[in-house]
């Protein structure tokens, strides 16, 4: 029963980052929440689930065109070795305040997604 229940959160997650909206904001709840997991783990299991996705979306950028690789060992370079410092430092905080960060992450994020609605609708409603 309980291979049901991470196979439907993995899917749910799936989806909804498929659609646009991050997989992560869905999927790290489902698991802390609905499953038990704990957070530091969640956290890990929805930044591992991102690689696959991630190769398949850049095969296709790369097969359309749209990657340029001009300077990209810049960005490639700092990014790994921020994440690597990023992934040891996170494993020095305590689950309550993962968590704590998470949930002002995602207030945050729908904050930023309504001021975003509101203005397009303005600008919708001006260009009438």
């Amino acid at each position: 029963m309980r291979f049901i229940v991470y196979l439907l959160a993995g899917v749910a997650g799936g989806v909804l980052g498929g659609m646009g909206m991050g997989g992560g904001t869905v999927l790290i709840p489902i698991l802390t929440v609905l499953c038990g997991v704990e957070q530091h783990l969640a956290q890990s299991v929805n930044l591992l689930s991102f690689l696959p996705m991630a190769a398949i979306a850049l095969k296709e950028h790369f097969a359309n065109k749209l990657v340029k690789t001009k300077g990209i060992a810049l960005m490639i370079l700092p990014a790994a070795a921020l994440s690597a410092a990023g992934g040891f430092y996170v494993k020095a905080l305590s689950a309550g305040f993962l968590r704590s960060a998470f949930g002002v992450f995602l207030c945050l994020l729908s904050v930023w997604q309504a001021v975003q609605g509101i203005r397009d609708i303005r600008r919708r409603h001006v260009l009438r």
